[in-house]
């Protein structure tokens, strides 16, 4: 008999709640009976909250109640579908958060964020996200996947070294490749000073992903105290945004020169202004164009903060549908490059996993993760809601307590 399943469900905004689901199998009757032949179901392992998914809980997007929450997976193959070749049960797996067919020009291009088979609505899909096509989430017990094949990417260790590493290659799904792919995009190399623009998990990760590039400097920039006290344990400078609304004298004060080579955006549409008054409004393009201003010609800026097309909760009608008040022309006259989207995790997953296993980067520690049992979900999504300098890792089988970092 099939174990029980729990999951994290969203129920209204700023509600969420852990309740009892079926077991999942590889016929997914909310697809039409779609059968997944070449599918695999997962015992979870990690699973964790994310920014973009608070996003959701604070009512901000137009999710479903009901909707199983949960895109950062990592999990043991408990079963695989008949045409799964090379997958195996008992494999211990990082699920990229894009789910991607493999078949696709965008996936055979790389382009595992947009593939455009798995989401009838439009190109792109992930697990338990509004308008991503419909897939549960894995914030539960058990996840079914697709493609399992293309999709999961085996971690190549002894269980012991793996359980024992688990908080960092938790990682993997999501915030790790997301940050870096924002340092990679905008040209974080040797010697280079950066602006990441956000203290939160992301930000912290891109701040990681940046040192790991080889930048001579990291400057970090956020309202919250303990965050940007998160980001200055392991070597960035940092600037709070709450009391300084200058951001380039605050740049030239570290660097001696107001503008940096580069520049990420891990904040997203629910940016607020700079400054003691500005701080406590919300003004959704400040991030945006605080970076055009910081950054030098002819640099690149990194974007991936979250930017909807559909934000009930937005402070004026054009914001609502994703219009913000940008100064492209700045961007334009300084000659900048911009990158967008979702990070195609499989692009960098591999390459970070070995950084992980060897030894080359501690992102749990740089990120504050901290463990909490599945049933304390809700708890974890009050606290990081409030500003909490945490990672909130969700353990559903209680199998983390020998995990370190």
């Amino acid at each position: 008999m099939a174990d029980t399943n729990r999951g994290v469900v969203y129920v209204e905004p700023g509600r969420v709640s852990v309740e009892d689901m079926p077991y999942p199998t590889l016929v997914l009757e909310e697809q039409n009976n779609r059968r997944l032949q070449h599918g695999a179901i997962l015992k979870v392992l990690a699973t964790n909250i994310c920014g973009s998914d608070q996003h959701m809980v604070r009512g901000r997007t137009t999710a479903p109640a009901g909707l199983t929450l949960g895109h950062e997976i990592t999990g043991e193959v408990i079963e695989t579908g008949e045409d799964v070749e090379f997958i195996k049960v008992g494999d211990i797996v990082s699920v990229p958060f894009n789910i991607a067919c493999g078949r696709c020009r965008n996936c055979k291009e790389g382009h595992t964020g947009v593939c455009e088979n798995v989401n009838p609505a439009r190109a792109g899909a992930a697990y338990g996200y509004v308008d991503m096509g419909g897939w549960h989430g894995g914030q539960a017990r058990y996840v079914v996947v697709p493609y399992a094949d293309w999709n999961l990417l085996k971690i190549p260790a002894d269980r012991d070294t793996v359980m024992a590493k688990l908080l960092d290659l938790a990682m993997l799904s999501d915030i790790f490749p997301t940050g870096y792919h924002g340092a990679y995009t905008a040209g974080v190399t040797t010697g280079s000073t950066v602006y990441v623009a956000g203290a939160g998990p992301v930000g912290l990760a891109c701040a990681t992903a940046c040192f790991l590039l080889g930048a001579a400097v990291v400057i970090v920039g956020d309202m919250n105290k303990d965050r940007l006290a998160q980001a200055s344990s392991f070597g960035c400078e940092i600037v709070d945004l709450s009391a300084h609304g200058n951001l380039a004298e605050e740049i030239e004060h570290v660097l001696g020169m107001p503008e940096v080579d580069a520049a990420v955006d891990c904040v997203g549409f629910e940016a607020r202004g700079h400054g003691p008054e500005g701080s406590t409004t919300e003004q959704p393009a400040t991030v945006l164009n605080s970076l055009m201003d910081a950054t030098r010609a002819a640099g690149r800026v990194g974007i991936p903060g979250l930017y909807v097309t559909g934000d009930p909760g937005a402070a004026d009608e054009k914001a609502k549908e994703g219009t913000l008040g940008i100064r492209i022309g700045l961007g334009w006259a300084k000659s900048h490059v911009f990158t967008t989207g979702q990070c195609p995790v499989m692009r960098y997953n591999r390459q970070l996993m070995m950084a992980i296993l060897h030894d080359r980067v501690q992102i749990a520690r740089n990120v504050n993760a901290l463990v909490i049992p599945l049933d304390q979900a809700p708890h974890g999504y009050e606290e990081f809601d409030r500003g909490a300098a945490h990672k909130y890792v969700l353990d559903p089988h209680g199998e983390l307590a020998g995990a370190r970092f």
